[in-house]
């Protein structure tokens, strides 16, 4: 299930900074804070804020463009299960690997993508992963086994898997803070159209052709857009407003000088202002890592990144000690799960107990791509809409929590419309109440999932978490659906959402005293 980040500039990040101790009586602290500078308006040679509004442009469509294969790549080859399956002679319980294992990796892939961004820049990670994701769909057109096919999806979806990641870094790189969330919220729509299209697109693709021209296609539309980034895309990434950059200089510093430097509060908000004790304003988190820790370069000597500087997993580690962290991701995790999860299955029981070809299949799942996008659109709206009644009402200070409040509406709504498509599919009714059922789970699903992706905004380690969560879900599906019936194992899934959506409610109401307690833990007064 594709992201969508509502319209303002509001999103918080809980990502934990590491503690640094400080000696009784030191000043480095004031003296650090009132050298610190603007990240965001750091001068920088070629400046991506001054491009003309067609560069801007041109790179947001280049952007958006490579961001729909991420999502078709998941739902183009739901509709040619059954063709592949004989055509490779191999089983349901072996053909979840090709989707699940594509899940992990694309979930995975942003971990390793940011860390090199971050060093190498944007251009060469966008060229040199869709270049990977285009390699990998040409073998998978061409093979002979399940084998070769489950590897190649692996392959794929690590190419992939930078798009989305680094399509938001990119936009922070060229945009104002105030302008972002209009742009990324145009950005993350892109998957969306995945679900909607990928089904209709399989579908004919199949019926004409084969299930292999579906890699065919990705195939050929992933070497246009790397022509497109080697020819037309001019790098957006500079290292002076880089937050890791910063931060090793800093550090660097730190250690040349014997004193501590300062290191903001780990909570801050993606609008550009900080609120940690160094005042720093900061932007939208582009790396794993969201320390924003700033020294001025002009008075450093020239350094270079290594990977060792940009490590993902302390900062990965960091995020899953928190518990309204943790409280977010694992429901984040199931709902991805399952739109994974139902998109397969019915699939499965259209063509067994319908006998539906692949572009009917295709067809009846537009049903829930139509209801995703749509939830997305208005699941936003409504979200900052609720986000500035309560800031409002609660004398214009903003608090993460904030925005697990439009989720309600969708919390009662959501799992009704998962025990209705269960039983509607266990008694095979007709298919139009299936559409019906498929359309508002989709609405619900993406209503309450764009809330808590934009609270826990650790895009790379909600990617982990929701990869491995897929992975496992996946594999239990085919053999829950055979045993329990759709009926049996949608409600098990009702079941499950229902104690999600109580992790939501948790968090919402506690969230914040466990924020402010593990803020105190981490950085504890001198």
């Amino acid at each position: 299930m594709p992201s969508n980040v509502p319209s303002t500039c509001s999103v918080s990040l809980q990502v934990p900074a590491p503690s640094r101790d400080a000696e009784e009586g030191d000043d480095s602290v004031a003296k650090t804070a009132s050298e610190s500078l603007d990240i965001e308006h750091v001068h920088v040679d070629d400046d991506p804020r001054k491009w003309s509004n067609m560069r801007k442009t041109g790179t947001l469509c280049m952007i958006i463009c490579a961001s729909i294969v991420a999502g078709l790549s998941i739902s183009i080859i739901n509709p040619a299960i059954k063709q592949i399956e004989t055509d490779l002679r191999t089983t349901s319980g072996k053909f979840s690997l090709v989707l699940s294992i594509f899940i992990v990796f694309q979930g995975s892939a942003p971990l390793l993508w940011t860390a090199i961004s971050e060093i190498k820049g944007r251009k060469l990670v966008y060229v040199v992963s869709l270049a990977i994701a285009m390699v990998g769909n040409i073998v998978a057109a061409e093979a002979k086994s399940i084998g070769v096919l489950i590897g190649m999806r692996a392959v794929q979806a690590m190419g992939t898997g930078s798009v989305l990641a680094i399509g938001a870094a990119t936009l922070a790189d060229i945009y104002e803070p105030c302008e972002r969330g209009t742009k990324l919220g145009i950005t993350y729509a892109a998957p969306l159209l995945g679900p909607s299209i990928g089904p209709i697109l399989g579908g004919v693709l199949t019926q004409a052709f084969s299930w292999r021209a579906c890699f065919w296609l990705q195939a050929a539309y992933l070497g246009a857009s790397v022509v497109l980034f080697v020819f037309f895309f001019r790098d957006t990434f500079r290292k002076e407003r880089s937050l890791t950059y910063q931060r090793v200089l800093a550090s660097r510093r730190s250690a040349a000088s014997k004193r501590s430097s300062v290191v903001s509060d780990p909570a801050y908000e993606l609008d550009g202002k900080s609120k940690g004790e160094a005042a720093v304003t900061v932007g939208e988190a582009s790396g794993p890592a969201a320390i924003a820790t700033v020294a001025s370069p002009q008075a450093e000597a020239e350094i270079a990144l290594s990977f060792k500087d940009v490590n993902p997993f302390p900062p990965l580690f960091l995020v899953l000690k928190r518990r309204n962290n943790i409280a977010t991701l694992f429901p984040s995790g199931f709902f991805f799960a399952f739109s994974y999860n139902i998109t397969y299955t019915c699939s499965r029981t259209l063509g067994d107990h319908y006998n539906y070809d692949a572009l009917k299949i295709g067809f009846v799942l537009l049903s829930y791509g139509v209801g995703s996008v749509l939830g997305s659109v208005l699941g936003g709206r409504w979200s900052d809409r609720v986000l500035r009644r309560l800031t409002s009402a609660n004398g214009g200070h903003r608090l993460p929590e904030m925005r697990l409040e439009s989720t309600k509406p969708a919390m009662v709504f959501f799992p009704l419309s998962v025990v209705a498509y269960a039983w509607l599919a266990q008694e095979h009714v007709h298919v139009a109440s299936l559409c019906t059922a498929l359309f508002f789970i989709g609405f619900f699903s993406v209503w309450i999932y764009s809330s808590t992706l934009a609270y826990i905004a650790a895009v790379a380690t909600n990617s982990w978490f929701r990869g491995v969560a897929a992975l496992v879900f996946t594999e239990a599906a085919v053999p829950l659906q055979d045993s329990m019936g759709d009926g049996g194992l949608y409600t098990l899934w009702a079941g499950i959402l229902v104690l999600s959506e109580l992790m939501l409610l948790m968090v919402q109401r506690y969230g914040g005293a466990w924020r402010e307690a593990a803020e105190e833990r981490e950085n504890p007064q001198s």
